[in-house]
């Protein structure tokens, strides 16, 4: 059967089944003799290895309890007793090296002398405390596997430690003299079984070679069977044209008469186009024809590719009900599409009308010629809809379709559905209502029936309504209409259009949640950020805060950027910029509690370092508790705090995390404050450090965010490097016009974080509204202090000011002489108030007390409390000052 047809068949191109087992069995051999050799390597590699480590063990051992071993370590030069031992060992015990180490890891022998007295390669730690260690390194002699133990004195301490080691090249080579003998006998083995398998699979194709009359006869009986059951018509053509053979499926779909074989194809009857196709033996796949009102697709191949009589063999497949049911799929598919895209182009914002936009926007020409849709005036004001929205009061926000005159109602208009009718009803349940034939008049038009009527005049044939429903609530109602498209809805586009619905109303939900969010978190941002500019003399302040994009920053860009100004006690004044990572209510509410503690710190009038200090150890512990609660903590907050003192023109400056500030002199020249960065707070760890700057009057300082200077097409650095240049060269401008030029320079078209940004120029008190003395600790000098102080404020014109000022003076001055250490100094501030300051170099504060009947002393702080409006302590590196601050008429 080999070389039927007169043509003979190569070994390896058999396509007998005893060709085939041939080829198996011969694939089957070489695999496992392969995978006997890989094995062999790969055992005999793993017994070198073991042969390894087992001999750099006992070479390292026997040589550590070699006698002599602990005297020669002690000895002065351990090499010159130990090196020509280990090189004699080596020798002996076939190994690469012995080295001998010291605890601390010098090398006292080694093979190549050059590398005694430097650091041993590997890790003694184990081996001083007394174990053996083996490991596999890359060391200076290549890859080898060493064995270090330790070496035991006379008292078992560890003084020393022995490392043996052999290469892999050494042990690997009785492996390598094996291989030839192992290809070999792999070889061998596969000359055997190849032979083997050639003398079955030979006596197999003689077996099978021919065939009795009995078995031709079963071969041809079911041959016959199957090609007159199959549902596909197959048609064998000569190569003379001649039908050969028809099986009955060929017969019913070409209608063929019942003696056709041995006829020429053009003489059957049949139609000229598929008669030629037959007859040319042309080569098709899947190639559709119509014969009579059936639709066939015709396969046909040559007979005599493979050896074979010349001829064609061709196939015929009725597909008629398979176009039908492929044009439902197309269908399917279409809306299967059309779902897809709508959940891809609806709801692509969070906005509850331009969601609404959206659904009219994307079914109009794809579903419906006009669509409308009217939501519940709960849902546009963000609140909770009711249970129901029949009957409920409905706004009309977005519509459009063919033509912009036709009856609908207009945008804006308030509808009420009324129940008793299809709609309300349908709207009471949550159900669709199909409306297929408009001009039927069958309830639809109870609603308005002068609209309704003109509806149909001007074209409308065909409507559903579908409700808007969101967990269990009804939102609103869509109507799609059709006027212009022939065809009217159907059961099927009711289905439709209550999924692009359900799809609409789940993204009109959440706008309507987002917007609900995003009317609470700004309540809350706008109640905790600074609404003006404190009284106060020390600056002239301007600020702007620009929350992020909403939807691109959170909930509406509401987020944790914040910025203050703090009067504080004599006539100073706090600046303050900080940054909570993240948006939304918690990102506002954590800015609110940061903001509240650093106006709480300031009170007790502390550095900047100190205040960050306690501000980081505040954000600690709500980390700790939000953490016990599961809630999200306050990661990412940073914070920059400065003091501008205008009667020095000093300012004082520490950062947690945050930017740097820009300093603008008045010569123009604008440069970054060099601050020390502290960690970010709530970090911990580590101090924050204050740095202190001169400021002439007419500086201008810029304290800013993150968000103002970094963007996602722009680096952070390239945005503080425009940040000054903007602000370089014009030290003329005033706060507020800085803070447009920042803003024009650096504000991204779509902010994607909050920008927080707080501009003051500085003013210095002259002379003529500060006075200083400097007072002995002699009390008899506090009456030379009300005498001074009395001339001043005659000159200030505050002569009703002068007995109060007094009294408060000769307390405070009285107090320092009595306790407190070094020079007093005084010093009276004239700026919105009064101020009386009483500095001294001692760290003990003053504590007001209520005085009893018979106590002699304790009621100076009392007396000073009740005659200012307010006082504190504030402490500086040397001592401390306690002021007072008095209203001025």
């Amino acid at each position: 059967m080999a070389a039927r047809y007169g043509r003979p068949r190569s070994v390896l191109h058999m396509r007998t089944v005893a060709g085939q087992v041939f080829l198996l069995q011969v694939a089957i051999v070489l695999l496992l003799v392969a995978a006997g050799i890989v094995a062999l390597v790969l055992q005999s590699h793993a017994a070198s290895e073991r042969e390894a480590v087992n001999r750099s063990v006992s070479v390292a051992q026997t040589f550590a309890s070699s006698p002599g071993m602990e005297a020669a370590l002690k000895s002065p030069d351990p090499t010159a007793i130990l090196q020509p031992s280990a090189r004699n060992a080596r020798e002996r015990s076939h190994v690469d090296f012995i080295t001998v180490v010291s605890p601390d890891g010098t090398r006292y022998t080694h093979p190549l002398p050059n590398r005694i007295g430097k650091k041993f390669i590997g890790d003694l730690r184990p081996v001083l405390a007394g174990e053996v260690v083996t490991e596999k390194i890359n060391g200076t002699l290549g890859p080898l596997v060493q064995a270090t133990v330790p070496v035991f004195g006379a008292d078992r301490t560890v003084i020393g430690a022995v490392s043996a080691g052999v290469t892999l090249e050494r042990v690997s080579g009785v492996v390598e003299d094996q291989l030839p003998l192992l290809f070999g006998a792999a070889a061998g083995v596969l000359l055997l079984t190849t032979g083997g398998t050639a003398l079955v699979t030979g006596r197999l194709r003689r077996q099978t070679h021919g065939l009795g009359p009995v078995e031709m006869t079963r071969m041809y009986e079911h041959h016959d069977a199957v090609l007159h059951a199959v549902r596909e018509g197959v048609l064998i053509v000569g190569g003379d044209g001649r039908l050969l053979l028809a099986n009955d499926e060929a017969r019913r779909l070409l209608d063929l008469p019942p003696t056709v074989e041995g006829r020429q194809v053009t003489e059957l009857g049949l139609d000229p186009e598929t008669a030629r196709l037959l007859a040319s033996g042309r080569v098709i796949t899947d190639e559709v024809h119509r014969v009579g009102d059936r639709l066939l697709a015709v396969n046909q191949r040559p007979t005599d590719q493979a050896g074979g009589p010349p001829g064609s063999v061709a196939t015929l497949r009725d597909t008629t009900e398979l176009q039908a049911l492929s044009g439902q799929a197309d269908v399917a598919q279409g809306r299967l599409k059309l779902l897809y895209d709508a959940g891809t182009e609806i709801g692509t914002t969070l906005d509850v009308v331009r969601t609404c936009e959206e659904l009219v926007e994307f079914t109009i020409g794809r579903f419906a010629d006009f669509t409308t849709v009217d939501l519940v005036d709960a849902v546009l004001r963000g609140e909770e809809p009711t249970s129901t929205g029949a009957g409920a009061a409905m706004r009309r926000i977005a519509a459009g379709g063919v033509g912009d005159d036709t009856p609908h109602f207009r945008l804006g208009t308030t509808i009420h559905y009324l129940p008793t009718t299809r709609m309300g009803a349908g709207l009471g349940k949550g159900e669709a209502i199909l409306e297929p034939d408009l001009g039927a008049y069958d309830g639809w038009e109870q609603q308005s029936p002068e609209r309704a009527a003109r509806l149909v005049e001007s074209g409308f044939h065909s409507m559903i309504a579908v409700p808007l429903r969101a967990r269990g609530a009804i939102l609103g109602v869509a109507m799609f209409w059709r006027s212009e498209r022939p065809e009217a809805f159907d059961e099927e586009d009711r289905s439709l259009s209550e999924e692009l619905v359900a799809r609409a109303a789940v993204s009109v939900d959440n706008a309507r949640r987002f917007s609900r969010e995003h009317a609470m978190a700004v309540t809350l941002q706008r109640s905790l950020l600074p609404r003006g500019l404190p009284e106060q003399n020390a600056i002239d302040a301007a600020y702007r805060y620009r929350p992020a994009q909403a939807g691109l920053g959170g909930v509406g860009g509401v987020g944790g950027d914040w910025f203050d100004i703090i009067p504080l006690p004599g006539g100073r004044v706090a600046l303050v910029v900080g940054d909570v990572v993240g948006h939304g209510l918690h990102a506002a509410a954590t800015m609110g509690r940061l903001r509240t503690a650093v106006h709480n710190f300031s009170t007790l009038d502390l550095p900047p370092d100190e205040l960050l200090w306690h501000l980081d150890e505040l954000v600690a512990r709500l980390d700790q508790d939000e953490a016990s609660g599961g809630e999200a903590q306050v990661t990412g907050a940073t914070c920059l705090y400065t003091i501008y003192d205008p009667a020095s023109g000093r300012c004082a400056m520490a950062r947690a995390g945050h930017v740097q500030p820009v300093v603008l002199r008045p010569d123009g020249t604008a440069v970054f404050a060099d601050i020390p960065g502290g960690p970010p707070l709530g970090l911990g760890g580590l101090p924050f450090e204050t740095l202190e700057l001169d400021l002439p009057a007419g500086s201008s300082l810029v304290l800013y965010t993150d968000g103002l200077v970094e963007d996602r097409d722009r680096d952070i650095d390239e945005g503080m490097a425009v940040l000054r240049n903007t602000i370089a060269g014009r030290p003329d401008r005033t706060p507020e016009e800085i803070c447009e030029v920042v803003l024009h320079a650096l504000l991204p078209a779509r902010p994607r974080d909050d920008i927080a940004l707080l501009v003051g120029r500085t003013r210095v008190l002259d002379a003529s509204h500060v006075a200083g003395w400097e007072v002995p600790s002699d009390p008899s000098a506090v009456g030379e202090v009300r005498s001074a102080v009395a001339r001043t404020l005659a000159e200030w014109g505050l002569e009703d000011e002068a007995f109060t000022t007094e009294l408060i003076l000769s307390e405070l001055v009285t107090n320092a002489i009595r306790y407190a250490d070094g020079p007093i100094q005084v010093r009276l501030i004239r700026d919105r108030a009064l101020i009386c300051e009483v500095s001294d170099h001692s760290s003990t504060s003053p504590h007001l007390r209520q005085a009893a009947t018979t106590d002699e002393g304790g009621r100076g702080l009392f007396l000073v409390a009740q005659f200012a409006d307010r006082w504190g302590t504030r402490y500086t590196p040397v001592g401390k000052v306690i002021w007072t601050e008095q209203p001025l008429p």
